[in-house]
């Protein structure tokens, strides 16, 4: 039988993507001979990230990196969205990112079996629904990569 303050498996999903992203980001760091860039603020708290992208020649995400400084649920969504978004154009990011603030907006329980699979790892910030105050925390950095991928730098 399970202790009663064992943390559940969405809790330790959580802690293992969330906490590890944000102390030691992945995808870290600005691209080379970007062809996108772009930048969110939050100036409630602080939260400030920066995407800067490259292009392959139909237009998908081959190269994508973030410089984040604000609060773990930033950073961390920041590095998996990165992970996510690697590989896809404009189109599939832009799905991919109404399915994640809907997600953040209702929850899991609200979120078709297909847009969780799709969304991965992303996933791990489904709780986040629960707390309206830090769900910016988690879109600023898809404010940033839509900045990048505008034509003119904004969102």
């Amino acid at each position: 039988m399970p202790e009663a303050d064992a943390p559940s498996s969405a809790e330790a999903l959580y802690r293992a993507l969330v906490v590890g992203r944000a102390r030691t980001p992945v995808f870290a760091g600005a691209v080379e001979g970007a062809d996108g860039a772009g930048e969110g603020a939050n100036p409630l708290c602080g939260d400030r990230v920066a995407v800067s992208l490259r292009r392959d020649a139909e237009g998908r995400v081959a190269e994508i990196r973030h410089e984040s400084d604000g609060c773990a649920i930033c950073v961390a969504a920041a590095d998996l969205m990165a992970e996510t978004v690697s590989g896809l154009d404009a189109v599939a990011i832009g799905a991919l990112r109404s399915g994640f603030e809907a997600m953040l907006r209702d929850g899991a329980a609200a979120t078709s079996a297909p847009q969780r699979d799709r969304l991965g790892l992303l996933n791990a910030f489904a709780d986040l629904h629960e707390y309206k105050s830090r769900r910016k925390c988690a879109t600023l950095p898809w404010s940033a990569l839509s900045a990048a991928l505008a034509p003119d730098g904004k969102e």
